[in-house]
């Protein structure tokens, strides 16, 4: 007799964040997304439910956003681009204008510029302004771009329900000031609508809303500093001081949520899933049931590493699909690489191909379960809920609508609310809880780096000096706000994208917005704003160059032994994602040249060194090249099952495919591939090629070999593979460039 399946829940669970984007309570928000997000993302989250009589949703709502939200639609506050957009043409300055062009094309390419005729066009209208020239745009071409922009962001479901929108979508062109009032009055009554809607689904059952605290901090580094700090405790304090802070933090959160919701949460989503004992002792006493962190900090914690097969199935998921307690506190474990998939590569599939693959791993999971001696299980599907949608064909609503049709459908699948599982289910003792985050196992996204670490030394400086001004003054007034600006100042987004790896793009306005955060404590108080708050802090540290400094020839062994000569080499380091992690074989890339060769040098990911199970699995990297000198045949990268919605950088062509994979922690295939003509492309010989993995992995590619003479420039770039699909490009904005001798 054939086996009974056993039931599997799952745990779809949705975070929802934006930082402070403000300077001041009551003044203009600097950046939109809180907004444009809101048109798009975080309604429709939650309306897709009416299609389904079963379905449950878990979402995380940080107050930060809530209060934004709020401000929108409540208290009719704007941002830049909002007030811009329902300002008369006859009225913008140039200031205004050169702002216009610089930001409303702030929207993906593929799916929201590209699609619209006109769009479309202004977009290769200003790529062609190499001098920033103000007149390129016509008044009407000006008032044009602003609608088109904040028309793009509209999640599509609401065509249909705003018939105006609708109307102005169709209109393409020669919009008038009323038409982008009107657009912008309709912005506001959709997000008036989120909170009430939110709060409708949760009395209803169908959704479970939890929190962060309050600004989003990294709690591990607040509560349990002097633990956190790793190599490069000389650049910072000793300690912070700022645990009370953290505890506060919570529970204000905790406070909000029930003033807004009138049900307070049971669970914390920890920011960045950041965890560790201290977290769980301070949530306890704050009499939170449970919090959530990510499979690699489970691994961690009981000594069993994860591991997936060719396919990126895991092989034993068992551990990963029950519950835990520690300290009192139940914990959940995401599922690492289905965040990964949906956030990343389902976008390039069509919706029922992701659907169906997101389905497939659900049940092969599943089927392994058979010899579990438990009945309950839980898979969680934790991640970001509002940033990869605008990657997908219609928002991802022909995504979600067909996954969570097959999860409906299937009587042995079960979509559940956490607090509820966990009601039923017996979590297990967990008597290590490993410190770390959802990136990497560690918190070096936020710390560890010279600017990180500046920007430490300045919030640890100004909280001493808030706590001596408190100490002596306590009955200020101003204290509580000077408070908030300080809570502010403990976000994580500050660190996250100060410093390497993460470059946001804006990095000199939230600089800007940190440092002005930090100087209105002291303004609130009244006393001296200090000196130094007034220099940006990314003008404080030089980056290194990422270009070789002159050449060298290394040996070619990977043993690590030469790294002084490397010293002249350049520098990549390869960024991580909200939920790229340890899929990231490689940290670093180091190249540089002597006449003869190129010279490769590839950093393993720290931490799976540590990890050596992770170092067997499949491991893929290919180098593209081309010379820019010289006529020659050239193809484009071979996307696996990919669409248009990918980077621009990745479209170009190249005459060169070299691929290197490693399997079982060694080498075992080095193919150099070249350009023919018609798009194609032909295997040649690699034997000239010299490669070596022990603690990194070097590689040698004579010039000759990829048909560059002496005196021609050699453009590459480099992709990573994760399971046969190339998933991140570096860099992804321009391609390197090395002239040989």
């Amino acid at each position: 007799m054939a086996a009974q399946t056993k039931k599997l829940s799952i745990a779809f669970y949705w975070h929802m964040h934006q930082p402070v984007y403000q300077l001041t309570p009551t003044g203009d928000y600097l950046m939109p997304w809180v907004r444009l997000h809101a048109i798009k993302d975080y309604l429709d989250m939650v309306l897709i439910l009416d299609k389904f009589k079963n379905i449950k949703l878990n979402f995380n709502l940080v107050p930060v956003l809530l209060d934004a939200l709020i401000d929108y639609g409540e208290n009719g506050l704007h941002d830049i681009h909002s007030r811009l957009s329902i300002t008369n043409i006859d009225d913008l300055s140039d200031d205004d204008k050169e702002f216009i062009i610089n930001n409303f094309f702030d929207a993906n390419f593929h799916s929201m510029i590209l699609p619209n005729e006109e769009y479309n066009r202004l977009y290769q209208k200003a790529q062609l302004n190499e001098n920033n020239d103000l007149n390129i745009f016509s008044n009407q071409e000006y008032s044009d771009l602003m609608a088109l922009f904040n028309l793009a962001w509209f999640d599509p479901i609401y065509k249909n329900k705003y018939p105006e929108l609708k109307k102005l979508i169709k209109k393409g062109k020669n919009y008038t000031l009323e038409d982008r009032i009107k657009i912008i009055d309709i912005q506001r009554d959709i997000i008036k609508k989120i909170i009430p809607t939110y709060k409708k689904y949760m009395e209803n059952g169908k959704i479970e809303i939890t929190t962060s605290p309050y600004y989003h901090p990294i709690l591990p580094i607040l509560l349990d500093f002097k633990n956190i700090k790793t190599s490069s405790e000389s650049d910072l304090p000793e300690t912070l001081k700022m645990e009370k802070d953290a505890k506060e933090q919570t529970e204000m959160a905790l406070n909000r949520i029930e003033e807004i919701f009138g049900k307070r949460p049971k669970g914390i989503w920890p920011s960045e899933h950041c965890i560790n004992s201290k977290v769980t002792e301070m949530l306890s006493d704050l009499g939170v049931k449970w919090t959530i962190s990510d499979e690699g900090i489970l691994a961690n914690s009981i000594n069993f590493e994860f591991v997936r097969d060719f396919r990126g199935y895991l092989e034993d998921p068992y551990h990963l699909l029950k519950s835990y307690n520690h300290n009192g506190v139940d914990i959940i474990f995401r599922d690492a690489m289905l965040p990964n998939l949906i956030g990343f590569e389902y976008p390039n599939h069509s919706a029922e191909g992701a659907a169906n693959d997101l389905y497939d791993r659900i049940k092969v999971a599943q089927s392994k379960l058979l010899s579990s001696p438990d009945d309950n299980h839980l898979l969680t599907i934790a991640m970001d809920g509002e940033n990869c949608w605008e990657n997908y064909p219609q928002d991802g609503e022909e995504f979600l609508t067909k996954i969570y049709s097959l999860i409906e459908n299937d009587p042995t699948l079960e979509t559940v609310l956490i607090s509820d599982y966990l009601e039923r289910d017996t979590p297990k003792p967990l008597n290590k809880l490993s410190a770390g985050s959802w990136i990497n196992r560690n918190f070096k996204l936020w710390i560890d780096e010279p600017l990180k670490n500046l920007a430490w030394t300045y919030l640890k400086q100004v909280r001493d000096d808030f706590s001596a001004y408190v100490k002596n003054n306590p009955q200020n007034p101003n204290i509580e706000a000077a408070k908030r600006e300080l809570f502010i100042c403990e976000g994580s987004d500050w660190f996250w994208w100060y410093g390497e790896p993460n470059d946001s793009g804006r990095d000199n306005i939230f600089d800007y917005i940190f440092r002005e955060h930090l100087k209105n404590i002291y303004l609130y108080l009244g006393l001296d704003v200090p000196e130094y708050l007034e220099t940006p802090l990314l003008s404080a540290i030089a980056k290194p160059s990422r270009y070789p400094k002159e050449e060298f020839t290394p040996i070619i062994d990977g043993k690590e032994h030469d790294d002084e000569i490397w010293l002249n080499a350049g520098c990549i380091k390869i960024p991580d994602g909200p939920v790229l992690k340890e899929n990231k074989f490689y940290d670093q890339i180091y190249f540089g040249y002597d006449k003869d060769n190129l010279y490769l040098r590839f950093y393993i990911n720290e931490y799976l060194k540590e990890t050596p199970a992770l170092l067997k699995q499949v491991n893929q990297m290919y180098i593209y090249m081309r010379n820019q000198d010289k006529k020659q045949a050239l193809s484009p990268i071979r996307i696996i099952q990919k669409t248009e919605s990918i980077l621009p950088i990745s479209k170009e062509k190249f005459h060169n495919e070299l691929q290197i994979s490693i399997f079982g922690g060694e080498i075992n295939l080095v193919r150099l591939v070249k350009a023919i003509p018609n798009n194609l492309w032909v295997i040649t010989t690699s034997k000239d090629i010299k490669t070596a993995y022990d603690k990194v992995v070097d590689v040698a590619i004579p010039f000759d070999t990829i048909d560059i003479s002496s005196g021609d420039t050699l453009e590459f770039l480099f992709v990573n593979a994760n399971y046969g699909v190339k998933d991140y490009f570096v860099p992804n904005e321009m391609l390197l460039t090395i002239t040989r001798m």
